[in-house]
């Protein structure tokens, strides 16, 4: 690399505006791809299709029925739903509700089907007639049969009969974009019409189909203040440290081209963006000023040092491309190590933000210093500039208290420790949206009130067809149920045995004696037959029963649990079909709420490997670059200290760790060693070229490089906690995790970096063989 680094400078100032005139068509032609960036608003693109979790759940959705649902929750203010107002208000929602698009069922309390027998027949109508011509006693029998029935207590109607819940069941069209957004908006809209009819009754809306849109909203909300928050901290920045027009526009534009580079290239390939993905054009803005700011801050030292402008850039170059191809390849590898994630969005992240810096290495390395050599620079831009910070003093105090660092440093590590042990790796989905969210604010009412958010389900099969009306069967999925109600935190359970008992009771004049499973399976396939041909529209059994009638659909809702929780109650219930379920039942849950549960697992322990990787490639590529096995030791010390600490941190004060958190080291660590390389090259460029003594070589590296290490750190920062700014916890969190990681890294670097290098490296070593 000798060569290029001695040559290409003058190379690049020479043909710069063939470069110029070359680069910016290329960039306009890719950035034309932006037009096709498209923002996805499927929660489940988190899942890889490769996950054998999420293959169960679809497995089973294409068993019985792949539903999208809305969930309407009416809340009158009378305290109770059985009056006609309320009544007439449910029946008149029910209605409406068929005409949401992509509808195929609606479920509430005035169309539940109710049975009765009238000789041998089976007659199934809904619980409520016409609400109107409803009588006070008949109000009270509708109370009463309502809050008794098992099939929809705690799912359509709460135990106190104050608040009733509302489902229309969806099948949205296949790889559509435009199907959730239509049916949420419907749906509000719809919402809105109800309450501006019955001011004297609360409507929530929530459901799945609202969290995809949720999870759409959140997506732009995101991109409407973290890019333009990032890109006004950065310019701030920029123009605090350089404090030059020209300097700050080119270095600016650059950044920013990247960035719509990158964009456009996303957009080419036909990649969406994501409530996480969203995030990287704010981190590619915050990312790619460094090297500019790097380029620029040593040509200026150079034109106050007497060199023409031309000289000032290529040498400028020459003396920085190293350190900048080092660090870009780190911070790449740091992203691209989000491959490894569980998660499909981090993987977009990382390839979107590697392809981001990797554009912009090519943009620093020629269209920047291209420009600068035909813009203007005013001659006043040469005289030196009172800085903030006396890098002198700083440099002496830590050659001076070098021990003194190195020990506080230890007790810092040392304290930090306690607080890893107060980790839990644990995490909840819902959470992720904070209160500013309708559809937050809906689901905690949902849940403190009616029903849980958490779902668990099971196909559990009989292996034969019909199997279902087995009464041996039927008596184990009985069981089952039994035992995960009798479990904490479980609202309610749904099974194919619930309904066969209720049948029976029915065909039996309504004796409760008769609430339980026939003994006859050719009874219980009568009732069942009897009951689906009863059925109105969009009341049939499709979604809980496969079409043979050889298994049936097992759903339990629970109030909302930790991943923690979701995986240890799925194991107790694994454990119980195992030990008292015939074997076609021994199978594990499936259900979205567990697909979240588990990756959140597997993706830490994935990521951790992603980590070890990373740290034994850039340690490779340190020791191809200083030639010493010593100081590639010492340069990953400083660099695995400030992750380390910042867990710290956060298992005293937080102590969960999710999914947003597990990939922070690998993202993180590509990052932080960029600073400690430009540092160490520094250091030992003084070494080897100037003969400098290790304290020497420590004053030279602080008044070199440490003032662009400050001001790109603090960029960096910035651009992190802008993401704090989000309302989706998973980059508010990341956000604020990678800030921390990377302040510490700058304290490290400023204080740990040094003495390290001062207690390993000797004045009377020859540095010659120190490759810098």
């Amino acid at each position: 690399m000798t060569w290029i680094e001695s040559h290409l400078g003058a190379w690049v100032v020479k043909y710069r505006w063939w470069i110029i005139c070359i680069m910016l068509p290329a960039i306009c032609l890719a950035a034309t791809g932006i037009r096709y960036v498209g923002i996805s608003n499927d929660t489940r693109v988190f899942f890889a299709e490769e996950n054998p979790d999420y293959q169960a759940l679809k497995a089973l959705e294409d068993t019985y029925s792949k539903e999208q649902g809305i969930f309407f929750v009416l809340a009158p203010k009378g305290g109770t739903v059985f009056t006609r107002d309320a009544l007439r208000a449910t029946a008149e929602l029910t209605e409406a509700a068929w005409h949401i698009p992509h509808s195929i069922r609606v479920n509430s309390l005035a169309n539940f089907q109710h049975a009765r027998a009238e000789g041998d027949d089976l007659i199934v109508s809904s619980l409520i007639g016409d609400p109107n011509d409803l009588s006070e006693a008949q109000l009270q029998q509708i109370r009463l049969t309502a809050l008794s029935e098992p099939a929809i207590r705690h799912r359509l109607i709460s135990p106190s009969g104050h608040v009733t819940g509302l489902f229309v069941g969806l099948v949205t069209p296949p790889g559509s974009s435009r199907a959730v957004p239509e049916v949420a908006e419907y749906a509000r809209r719809l919402a809105e019409d109800f309450r501006a009819r019955h001011p004297d009754i609360d409507l929530y809306l929530t459901g799945s189909i609202m969290m995809d849109y949720a999870f759409a909203q959140a997506s732009r909300q995101d991109m409407m203040t973290l890019i333009p928050a990032a890109f006004f901290i950065m310019v701030a920045l920029v123009g605090i440290a350089l404090r030059s027009f020209y300097a700050v526009f080119t270095a600016v534009s650059v950044t920013v081209v990247s960035m719509i580079t990158a964009l456009g290239l996303v957009g080419w390939l036909g990649v969406p963006l994501n409530a996480v993905s969203i995030g990287a054009p704010g981190l590619m803005l915050t990312l790619a000023v460094a090297d500019n700011i790097h380029v620029l801050t040593t040509m200026f030292r150079l034109l106050r040092q007497g060199c023409t402008k031309h000289e000032a850039v290529a040498k400028s170059l020459q003396i920085n491309l190293k350190a900048m191809f080092l660090t870009n390849i780190t911070t790449v590898l740091g992203f691209l190590t989000m491959n490894f994630s569980e998660s499909p969005p981090w993987r977009d992240m990382g390839n979107i933000v590697g392809m981001g810096v990797t554009i912009d290495l090519v943009n620093s390395v020629l269209l920047l210093p291209a420009l600068m050599a035909v813009l203007p620079l005013s001659t006043r831009l040469y005289r030196e500039k009172a800085r903030w910070v006396d890098l002198g003093r700083l440099a002496d105090f830590v050659i001076r208290r070098r021990r003194f660092l190195l020990g506080s440093m230890l007790v810092i590590v040392a304290v930090t420790s306690v607080g890893i042990l107060g980790i839990e790796l644990d995490d909840n989905f819902l959470s992720y949206f904070d209160d500013s969210f309708e559809f937050r604010r809906a689901t905690d009412f949902m849940a403190k009130n009616l029903t849980g958010w958490d779902v668990i389900e099971y196909s559990l099969t009989s292996e034969q067809p019909g199997g279902i009306a087995d009464p041996s069967y039927l008596s184990t999925v009985d069981r089952f149920a039994d035992w995960y109600r009798r479990q904490p935190k479980v609202v309610y359970v749904a099974t194919i045995a619930d309904l066969i008992k209720r049948l029976n009771r029915d065909m039996h004049g309504s004796d409760p004696n008769y609430y339980r499973i026939p003994d006859q399976r050719e009874l219980a396939a009568q009732y069942l037959l009897l009951y689906e041909l009863s059925l109105p529209f969009g009341q049939d059994l499709n979604s809980q029963i496969d079409v043979d009638k050889a298994a049936a659909r097992f759903t339990v809702v629970l109030q909302s649990m930790s991943a923690n929780e979701l995986c240890r109650m799925d194991a107790l219930a694994t454990q119980w079909l195992t030990a008292n379920a015939p074997k076609p039942m021994h199978i594990r849950g499936t259900g979205l709420s567990l697909i979240w549960a588990r990756i959140t697992q597997r993706n830490i322990g994935d990521m951790l490997w992603a980590s070890l990787l990373e740290i034994v490639v850039i340690s490779g590529l340190m020791f191809f670059s200083i030639r010493s096995l010593k100081f590639t030791v010492v340069f990953l010390i400083p660099n695995l200290v400030p992750p380390f600490i910042a867990f710290g941190i956060w298992g005293m004060t937080k102590s969960q760790v999710g999914l947003s958190l597990s990939v922070v080291v690998a993202m993180t660590l590509g990052i932080i060693v960029d600073d400690t390389i430009h540092f160490f090259v520094k250091y030992f460029t003084a070494r080897r070229e100037h003969g400098m003594s290790p304290e020497q070589a420590v004053r030279y590296a602080f008044e070199t490089v440490v003032a662009a290490i400050g001001v790109t750190t603090l960029v960096l920062i910035a651009g992190f906690l802008v993401l704090m700014l989000s309302h989706y916890r998973m980059s508010s969190e990341m956000g604020l995790m990678c800030a921390m990681v990377i302040g510490l890294a700058l304290m490290c670097d400023f204080f740990l970096t040094p003495a390290l290098l001062m207690k390993f490296d000797r004045p009377g070593v020859n540095c010659q063989a120190v490759d810098a």
